[in-house]
């Protein structure tokens, strides 16, 4: 069965072999409006497709308070602070989106978000986003993936914290809304992500196990990892951006600078070339190039009679004499004229 394709503004994500990249803002504007502008314009020379923004603040996505559950403490770069104040710093202000979506799109990039609460739909709703990003840590939340699904656009979930049942009850929970236009993106939520923890081979079980439109989150060092995974089917990926790593900020260390991401965008088209289809055709060029295949030559003078034999017939290139699988059928016979040293050999010059 083939994956399902999703529509995205004017993009269409799924069997088309063009992959879907998402530059993710997060908190890389630092809270200067212009700086997120600046980051938006140079996110479209380098190729992407989209630009993704989050709709949240600190009191919609946690509560103000110093108690030991909401202090961070599990080896993140975030050690030590609480969650709120985290959020204070990374959260993109409200009244900026709408103006960045405008501008992303006046530059013919896509624009959508991550609602992290039902009041940040109703927020993205009256910007008509063209699509949902659910993040890793918010696909437990059912009654908001159905709130989001509800609204008929495509929805993407990331699977950073997932167990198999998690993402079956997510994607079953869009179904409940009537929306099919699902995609799952494989996600290792660690920030950065070591190498031995991502599993790029579950991309494809995602695939086979729940038929829709599959991808990568990546929040490793570098662009190897995206690549990897469009060869495994990867149909969108997304990673962090930023104009500068030493700007800082909660994200800087596992967000990629312009020129990284330009060099991951261009290394996933020529992948998305090199993948083609499945073929035994062969191009002209590579017909052409069969002249260089090896085939039967006379490789020393014979006078008419002279019995052929592995010393004066050999299998070398180029490709212009008898198909090598024709040797033991040669040998043994005599030559039915006097040949030269470098003459292909073909049925009529045998006896």
């Amino acid at each position: 069965m083939k994956e399902m394709e999703i529509k995205i503004g004017n993009k269409l994500i799924g069997n088309s072999k063009h992959t879907f990249i998402i530059a993710e803002l997060s908190a890389n504007h630092l809270h200067d409006f212009d700086l997120a502008v600046k980051t938006i314009k140079s996110i479209k020379e380098t190729g992407a497709d989209a630009v993704k923004l989050q709709t949240y603040t600190a009191d919609t996505i946690t509560i103000d308070s110093e108690n030991e559950y909401f202090r961070i403490k599990q080896g993140t770069l975030w050690d030590g602070r609480t969650l709120y104040k985290l959020y204070q710093e990374a959260y993109t202000p409200w009244e900026w989106q709408p103006e960045l979506k405008k501008i992303a799109e006046d530059l013919g990039l896509l624009c959508f978000s991550s609602p992290f609460d039902k009041t940040a739909v109703d927020f993205l709703e009256k910007m008509n986003v063209p699509a949902y990003k659910v993040a890793s840590f918010e696909i437990t939340d059912i009654p908001l993936i159905e709130y989001i699904a509800s609204k008929g656009k495509p929805v993407i979930i990331s699977t950073g914290i997932a167990t198999l049942t998690d993402i079956e009850e997510a994607v079953n929970a869009c179904k409940r809304m009537g929306n099919k236009q699902v995609a799952l993106l494989k996600c290792t939520s660690a920030y950065p992500s070591p190498l031995e923890d991502v599993n790029l081979n579950t991309i494809p079980n995602l695939k086979d196990t729940f038929k829709v439109v599959v991808g990568l989150s990546d929040h490793t060092l570098g662009i190897s990892v995206p690549i990897a995974a469009v060869v495994l089917g990867a149909k969108i990926i997304e990673k962090h951006f930023i104009l500068d790593r030493g700007l800082g900020g909660p994200d800087a260390e596992f967000s990629l600078e312009p020129q990284e991401f330009k060099a991951m965008v261009k290394a996933v088209r020529e992948v998305e070339k090199a993948l083609g289809e499945v073929s035994y055709e062969l191009t002209d060029k590579m017909t052409k190039s069969r002249e260089f295949s090896r085939s039967l030559f006379v490789v020393e003078d014979m006078e008419e009679g002279e019995v052929f034999s592995e010393k004066n017939i050999r299998s070398i290139r180029p490709g212009f004499g008898l198909h090598p699988k024709y040797l033991y059928d040669v040998l043994g016979k005599k030559a039915a004229k006097s040949v030269t040293k470098g003459t292909p050999l073909n049925w009529d010059l045998i006896g």
